[in-house]
């Protein structure tokens, strides 16, 4: 098994462009789409997954959690993209929805050019089928979701030349086993696999049948702007102690992760009796509250979420300032996706371990300094809301639409219009809170291209 790993060094002051110029005739729609995305230069692991995909059809490419995997294979993938085949030709399979709607996203903004969806449990199959009639070069999707079109025979396989399992290892471990080895069974024309994961020793299952694979492994790379730190509560129920801690953390994005959704809801209810606005985010939810306590987070309505491990990886969320183990998972594998979640791409993050002196710390983490809190005032409320729109890509709406309805007729400035975040059919949008009232009679129920669009506070 070959191993690109050693090469960090010459990729690290390899210039960037002359790289992409001795890649393909692509070069230049790959340089455009980096400048889309604002991106100046790859880091080393990208840098390695490309180079490694141009020599083997099977990769396995593992890194920690926010270190860029999607745009390392999505990048040299799109290139052997063939414009002239209306069939599916690039299958993603990944352990989650919003893991789908993420790489859908990010692939979306690339602006390749190629039609791309992606289809999950949690909505109707209609709406899957009413989407892929069009046939994407890509489809994203989860392995239940999937082995039900693939069954159906949803769409043409004999173009599927090239299949990732992205975050692999999760959709064997939430039990999605036999789904994946009846979708590679399904796909017969399949010569490039690429495996994809955040987790040490992962064992690749037998059916997917790699040939002399190479593997990238940047796992070692250590996070060194992530603090570990341990707080004490004197209660059992540690909930005056999270209130402390999340009051001296202040006005930060965080995480506070929970193992189970009861618990959830408990401190759920602790927070909204304290004034302390934040969104929940569990496998229970249903998948549009799921995607909205997600939006309301990246757009800062909410600067506070509870999750279960279902957050730990594969969605996107801004940059973290902390997360709050508010229960500690019983693996150490668990524990380092959530730390991953903050001290991403070189910024700095502390993970907080709370737990009452009563309480047996597993092995992970003793021996972690201990934070002794200060009295502090609540955090202040976030200053921005979040609004929804009826109207998205079907009808023809733009970001630069939407944002022209709100400035122009709207009447807001520049700094009071916040994220836009528009889907296949609806849209969200980031207001400063203290606009939104004599914003709404201005821009609810007005044409924005074509339609009608209601425009309403969620």
């Amino acid at each position: 098994m070959g191993d690109f790993h050693s090469d960090q060094t010459f990729f690290t002051h390899l210039n960037f462009y002359s790289y992409l110029c001795s890649m393909s005739t692509s070069t230049k729609s790959q340089a455009e789409i980096l400048s889309k995305l604002g991106i100046t230069s790859l880091n080393p692991m990208q840098l390695a997954a490309q180079k490694a995909l141009s020599s083997t059809n099977d990769l396995i490419l593992l890194s920690p959690t926010g270190t860029g995997k999607t745009l390392a294979f999505l990048l040299p993938l799109i290139q052997g993209l063939d414009e002239s085949i209306s069939e599916v030709q690039l299958l993603i399979i990944v352990p989650s929805r919003e893991l789908a709607i993420q790489i859908e996203q990010v692939m979306r903004e690339m602006g390749t050019g190629f039609k791309v969806n992606a289809v999950y449990g949690g909505r109707t199959g209609s709406k899957d089928r009413m989407e892929i009639k069009h046939r994407p070069a890509v489809l994203i999707g989860t392995p239940g979701r999937v082995a039900d079109h693939l069954r159906r025979g949803a769409f043409e396989t004999k173009f599927i030349e090239t299949l990732v399992l992205d975050e692999f290892d999760k959709s064997l471990e939430i039990g999605f086993e036999l789904e994946m080895k009846h979708i590679l069974d399904l796909l017969p024309k399949v010569k490039k696999q690429i495996l994809t994961s955040a987790t040490q020793d992962v064992e690749i299952p037998k059916f997917v049948q790699l040939k002399s694979p190479i593997r990238i492994d940047y796992l070692a790379e250590k996070i060194t702007q992530l603090t570990v730190k341990r707080v004490l509560s004197p209660s059992k129920d540690k909930f005056e102690t999270l209130i402390q801690l999340i009051s001296n953390l202040g006005n930060q994005n965080g995480i506070v992760f929970c193992n189970f959704k009861d618990s959830i809801q408990r401190v759920s209810d602790v927070l909204t009796k304290n004034g302390i606005s934040h969104g929940t985010f569990h496998g229970d939810m249903e998948q549009q509250d799921r995607e909205r306590s997600l939006i309301k987070f990246r757009n800062g309505t909410h600067q506070l979420l509870l999750a279960t491990d279902l957050a730990a990886r594969g969605i996107d969320v801004p940059e973290l300032g902390f997360i709050i183990h508010y229960q500690l998972p019983s693996r150490e594998s668990e524990f380092t996706h959530r730390n991953g979640r903050t001290a991403r791409m070189n910024a700095e993050g502390t993970a907080f371990i709370l737990y009452n002196e009563k309480e047996r710390l597993p092995d992970f983490a003793r021996d972690i300094e201990i934070e002794k809190l200060s009295p502090a005032k609540l955090p202040a409320p976030s200053e921005w809301s979040t609004l929804f729109i009826s109207g998205g890509r079907t009808n023809k709406i733009s970001k630069g639409d939407i944002a022209g309805l709100f400035l122009k007729q709207g009447g807001l400035t520049q700094d009071q219009l916040g994220i836009i975040e528009l889907k296949t059919d609806c849209a969200f949008v980031g207001v400063k809170t203290n606009q939104v009232a004599k914003l709404l009679p201005k821009v609810n129920s007005v044409k924005l291209k074509e339609k009608k669009v209601r425009v309403v506070e969620v």
